[in-house]
């Protein structure tokens, strides 16, 4: 057995995990017969633009219009993009201008749903979802399918979501009937990070070391990850491919 030290930004973290799904093999049977819904958010931007490479269509994707809400520093100069819609991949065919709300009535067994998170509780690998609106926003029809026809739900989260209380006890605090702020929603389906992605691709387990940093590494990790020399050859070959994915910019 071999251990090897690696750090990676949230921003490598993204694309770890959108290589790690790709491979699945649900994923891969659903790219080519069923449907993949992809509910925008800048994690998710990642893995679509990995799955939309694996069909050939990729052209026209940009992640900078990918998502409904985002969290920047107080201050930060934010400029304005058109949102171009959740990508849904149909039979190996992007459909180009749909959303959640068009699409998730007509979903069933074998199409999967891809949703992030805010909160994610590693331990026992669950997540939760901030919300600002009165409703639930696009979770209210991913968690309709999932739960009413049992489309699988998954999860792309990074580790620098991480919490330490249950996501139950979260939502509690969050959605009491004193409480102020974002509410707070218990996410179900199945959560997918850097450590699953590493464990999928070359099958080594993984821990995180310690976390932080400065200009550009703040919320990254650094991880110990043990497995047979091949194994661990494999991945760091992986991580030297993703190691210099820039930070996402607007």
């Amino acid at each position: 057995m071999k251990t090897v030290q690696f750090y990676l930004t949230p921003a490598a973290g993204k694309r770890l995990i959108a290589k790690g799904i790709a491979q699945l093999p649900q994923v891969r049977e659903a790219l080519k017969n069923g449907t993949i819904l992809i509910i925008g958010g800048t994690t998710n931007g990642v893995l679509a633009e990995e799955l939309l490479t694996m069909i050939g269509q990729a052209e026209g994707f940009d992640r900078k219009g990918f998502f409904r809400g985002i969290t920047v520093p107080k201050g930060a100069k934010v400029t304005p993009h058109e949102f171009i819609g959740d990508v849904v991949i149909e039979n190996g065919v992007w459909k180009k201008g749909l959303t959640v709300f068009d699409v998730c009535d007509s979903l069933g067994k074998g199409d999967i749903i891809f949703k992030g998170a805010n909160a994610f509780n590693i331990k026992d690998a669950e997540a939760g979802l901030l919300l600002g609106g009165n409703g639930l926003g696009t979770a209210g029809p991913a968690i309709t399918a999932h739960y009413g026809r049992r489309v699988e739900l998954i999860i792309p989260v990074g580790v620098e979501k991480r919490v330490e209380l249950p996501i139950a006890k979260l939502a509690a605090i969050c959605d009491a009937k004193n409480a102020s702020g974002l509410k707070f929603l218990t996410m179900p389906g199945e959560t997918y990070c850097e450590l699953d992605a590493m464990l999928d691709l070359t099958g080594v387990y993984a821990n995180i070391l310690a976390s932080g940093g400065i200009c550009g590494a703040e919320g990254g990790c650094y991880f110990a990850a043990e497995g047979e020399e091949e194994e661990i050859e494999d991945l760091m070959e992986i991580i030297r491919e993703i190691e210099k994915e820039p930070a996402f910019t607007l």
